[in-house]
């Protein structure tokens, strides 16, 4: 059993038999002891002085002294003012060591029983992916390898919008400007190339509508009534009518996209366990809001286009269908949230999608719930805030979007003058350089869009990002190659992991205990992470294990050690650290090399 459940059953037990207040133990919340108090883990005891009858600070009197005569593990404790702040016995740290050396399983829960589907990415065939989808991307794989931590069952699924308005427009452009070029013959990547008739549709629009206005017409009729926006309107609806020229193009150029979209997702080391494709969703949405009418939960205007009041859930009247038929966003939402669950009965069902987006998730899990469906209750928006970047600091297509694939490339080659600057590939092969420039690379870019609470707009500065001091990837990955170099030379002078070699070691350096603590905490990390949605709390916590190794590593002698049974705890305590380092980054999605 975990330490922190050992104390917070006994804290249930104290409070039972010195107030008879029944208490769970499950309820009963443990803190890390602020730096400047001694101790381990604090409790508050606010909570209870009116059931007690008590001030706080009795309270924390009471049960201190009680967990000191009663339970094994308690050493001591203080209490300032409403918290009690519990000191560990040094044997309790050496035996939860020993325990979890031996435990290959550790940090991983027991199955669950939970389904849990998580839905991101999302791209448009429109265009490449760019900064923005790679918060996505990293955020919906983190969370996906965490919630598998956690015990639960868990399905990755990537919705791809191929169709609609958008799609058209790229489409359009190709067919009158696009003279038959293909990624082949033009050498570009393929989502890249169609995002390039995307970009040209635009400026011809806005010629379009600059002419018109000079002609006399209002702006915003001007952006209705243009040429091209006609057009783009009349293939979608082409399309929505199946029309074979127009499904053809469709087919070719959205093949060209997915052939660039799966480079970019193999270099960016996410993976999907399914697709979901809008195209083969939103007739089964129109069915759903049929049934909507049929049940009356949704409502016809005048104009023929259906709706569903939402104001008695504080929300307001949402567009559910157009006048014409053509379905929107929600429409084919709420057909993949039935296809989602066919195939994959889920408990929750969620959705990385970016904060824009807050009310349209509001109103998606609305709609279900009038229309009686059982998953509705299952959603959850895993809402993240947009990555901002210093001025100047990045190329940029448009002066707005930063593309992913670019910035990717930028990130290697930073790790490239940055690793080659600091010396660190003495004896790489020119192959083994290049995997460790990209291994960097990708963990100094994961790690800081990881590293900040989701909901949290950020600023991504990419030079910071991969630094090999302070709370970066490469920091974490460096200590990682340090480590694997000392258990190299131990097991060169022939010293295994073994726990019986300090089987009767008593004593500890203060960061050898801090180093353990680290190590005893990692389960309870992994399940707040997965209970917050947050994987912000597995890359601090990454951080916050280097760091302690470090200090640890600068203060106290590994290979000097005299005493054969420290030396063997330091060398044992290290390749934990570096198991822990691994299995922590892999949850983000991060590699961590050997050797530097």
């Amino acid at each position: 059993m975990q330490l922190q459940n050992v104390l917070s059953q006994s804290i249930s037990q104290a409070l039972q038999a010195l107030f008879s207040i029944s208490a769970d133990a499950d309820k009963i919340a443990l803190q890390p002891t602020r730096k400047e108090f001694a101790g381990t883990y604090t409790f508050v005891t606010f909570p209870y002085t009116k059931q007690a009858g008590k001030g706080p600070e009795q309270i924390g009197e009471a049960i201190g002294a009680y967990l000191k005569e009663n339970t094994a593990a308690v050493r001591d404790f203080n209490v300032v003012k409403g918290f009690l702040n519990l000191e560990i016995e040094q044997g309790e740290w050496l035996r939860l060591f020993r325990n979890l050396m031996q435990d290959e399983n550790y940090g991983q829960a027991e199955p669950s029983g939970k389904n849990v589907m998580v839905e991101y990415s999302s791209p448009n065939t429109n265009k490449p992916l760019h900064l923005g989808h790679l918060r996505n991307n990293f955020l919906g794989y983190a969370m996906s390898e965490i919630l598998k931590a956690n015990g639960h069952e868990v399905m990755k699924v990537n919705l791809v919008n191929d169709r609609g308005i958008h799609i058209c427009k790229s489409m359009l452009a190709y067919e009158k400007f696009g003279e038959g070029e293909t990624p082949e013959s033009s050498g570009i990547k393929g989502d890249h190339l169609v995002g390039k008739y995307y970009v040209l549709f635009d400026k011809a629009y806005k010629t379009q509508i600059e002419e018109l206005v000079a002609l006399g017409m209002d702006k915003e009729e001007a952006k209705k009534k243009a040429p091209l926006m006609l057009e783009a309107q009349d293939m979608l609806l082409k399309w929505e009518q199946n029309d074979p020229a127009v499904v053809a193009l469709w087919e070719k150029m959205n093949s060209w996209v997915y052939a660039g979209f799966e480079e970019t997702y193999r270099n960016i080391g996410v993976d999907f366990d399914k697709y979901y494709y809008e195209s083969q969703t939103y007739m089964l949405g129109k069915s759903r809001v049929e049934e909507g009418l049929q049940k009356e939960v949704f409502f016809k205007k005048p104009d023929g286009s259906v709706w569903v009041d939402l104001t008695g859930e504080g929300l307001d009247e949402k567009l559910l269908l157009r006048a014409d038929g053509t379905s929107v966003y929600i429409t084919q939402d709420l057909g993949t949230a039935e296809l989602k669950y066919g195939d994959f009965p889920y408990d929750q069902s969620v959705y990385v999608v970016a904060d824009e987006q807050n009310y349209h998730f509001q109103v998606l899990q609305a709609a279900l719930k009038k229309l009686g469906k059982p998953y509705a209750t299952g959603i959850y928006h895993l809402s993240y805030g947009m990555v901002d970047l210093p001025s100047g600091k990045m190329k940029s297509r448009e002066g707005t979007v930063v593309d992913a694939d670019e910035l990717v490339q930028e990130m290697v080659d930073t790790a490239r003058q940055q690793t080659e600057e600091l010396g660190k590939i003495e004896g790489f092969t020119p192959e083994q350089a290049n995997e460790l420039y990209h291994t960097l690379a990708m963990g100094a870019l994961k790690y800081f869009l990881l590293r900040v609470d989701p909901k949290k707009r950020m600023l991504f500065n990419p030079q910071e990002s991969i630094d090999f001091r302070g709370n970066t990837g490469p920091f974490i990955q460096y200590s990682h190659a340090r480590i694997s170099a000392i258990l190299r030379k131990a097991a060169e002078m022939g010293i295994t992991l073994d726990v019986g070699a300090f089987d009767t070691m008593e004593h500890l350096h203060e960061t050898e205990q801090e180093v353990i603590i680290q190590l005893v905490n990692y389960p309870a990390v992994v399940k707040e992470a997965g209970n917050l949605f947050a994987p912000s709390i597995i890359a601090n916590y990454a951080y916050e294990l280097a760091k302690a190794y470090n200090r640890f590593y600068q203060e106290v002698s590994i290979f000097n050690e005299t005493d054969e049974q420290a030396r063997a705890f330091r060398i044992a305590l290290s390749a934990m650290v570096a198991r822990f380092i691994r299995h922590s980054m892999r949850l983000l999605g991060i590699d961590v090399p050997e050797r530097m």
